[in-house]
């Protein structure tokens, strides 16, 4: 028997709350047809995954969709097609083609990509105001948010550790480091803009990423409503948590929308990631676009709008610090796996070594 939902009844499908909508409706059809059950991941361990179907969440096998390509492999927040309920054991047989993915690279020496989260609408970056803001971290994850298609958002927790006014010279720098992008403050333990919180995540499916000791599982505690996830509190030495998410989870939040809870990230490793690179420094973008060369390298090019936003101080030298480190960090990321960019990049460091060679020798008195 197939699964398909009738196009009369407006009775609300039973994988709403999870995210299904029309679309996804129309691209499981042919799968429908075949008798398969359409499902969404809520956690993935081990070579098997728990599926959340209209049956009710089951666990199925996914041996039929292990590709060698790590960034096609099942992940928290996949749209499958499952065996129905008579196949024992169940296997996922399809992944739906994903909307957006969350990408970070691995920390191994292959170079290759780990997608952390997929269909994701909003990307939030959770960050503790117990600790020393890092704005460079922050920048990374935005660029690596923004190009995973998501929406990001900016989520300081234990707002109650910090007064009014210390709190708004905390959200201006945060601001400074996320232009175009929303920034709430919200206390687990207090409440406080939970609500507010809560309202902007309701339409859609949300990852919650940051580092351990962030706050990630209390948040999601706080908007889950229930004690759902382990929380153990940070070292007082220095203000680390320690992991108590191991998985990532997808639970689905009263007030509507679905959250995805990540372990907290220790490294986060660009992954071709120069549109959203881009995106995180929009302002340095913009400027660029009038300077005098189109192919400005803003370092030392007479009519630099960059650096001439630098000098008259509209420009913190940081923010252009962090967008050149970020964009050769992602050169090099995809000349491993690019042999014409490798090719480039082998030709620039060698021009750049002779050219730095001469300028000591010169410094020397040693011209030729």
């Amino acid at each position: 028997m197939s699964f398909s939902s009738p196009q009369a009844s407006s009775a609300p499908h039973p994988l709403a709350a999870h995210g299904w909508d029309a679309g996804w409706d129309a691209e499981f059809a042919p799968y429908g047809a075949r008798g398969l059950l359409p499902g969404r991941v809520v956690r993935v361990d081990r070579g098997l995954c728990d599926v959340v179907t209209p049956d009710g969440t089951v666990r199925a096998d996914t041996e039929f969709v292990v590709p060698r390509d790590p960034m096609k492999v099942v992940c928290t927040g996949d749209w499958v097609a499952v065996d129905p309920a008579d196949s024992d054991p169940r296997y996922v047989r399809a992944l739906l083609a994903r909307r957006s993915a969350f990408v970070r690279s691995t920390s191994s020496k292959r170079s290759e990509g780990q997608i952390l989260a997929a269909n994701v609408d909003h990307a939030v970056l959770v960050i503790s105001l117990a600790l020393e803001l890092d704005l460079g971290r922050t920048e990374r994850f935005l660029a690596l948010a923004w190009e995973s298609g998501a929406l990001p958002l900016v989520v300081l927790t234990k707002a109650d550790l910090v007064t009014a006014a210390v709190l708004g010279h905390l959200a201006e720098d945060i601001a400074t480091a996320a232009p175009g992008v929303q920034v709430l403050a919200v206390s687990s333990l207090t409440g406080e803009g939970v609500d507010v919180l809560s309202a902007v995540l309701s339409g859609g499916t949300s990852v919650l990423l940051g580092t351990s000791g962030a706050g990630k599982s209390s948040l999601a505690n706080a908007l889950l409503g229930a004690e759902v996830m382990d929380v153990r509190a940070a070292r007082d030495v220095d203000g680390k948590g320690r992991h108590t998410t191991t998985t990532r989870n997808l639970l689905a939040l009263p007030g509507g929308g679905v959250l995805i809870d990540t372990p907290g990230l220790r490294g986060v490793g660009l992954w071709d990631a120069e549109a959203g690179v881009g995106q995180a420094f929009a302002e340095i973008e913009a400027l660029a676009a009038e300077c005098r060369f189109h192919d400005c390298a803003h370092g030392a090019e007479p009519g630099c709008a960059v650096l001439a936003a630098v000098g008259d101080g509209s420009l913190p030298e940081r923010r252009l610090d962090s967008y050149r480190k970020l964009l050769r960090e992602n050169r090099y990321i995809v000349a491993k796996t690019d042999a014409r960019l490798r090719s480039e990049l082998r030709r620039d460091w060698k021009r750049k070594g002779a050219e730095g060679r001469a300028a000591v020798e010169a410094k020397r008195g040693r011209v030729r």
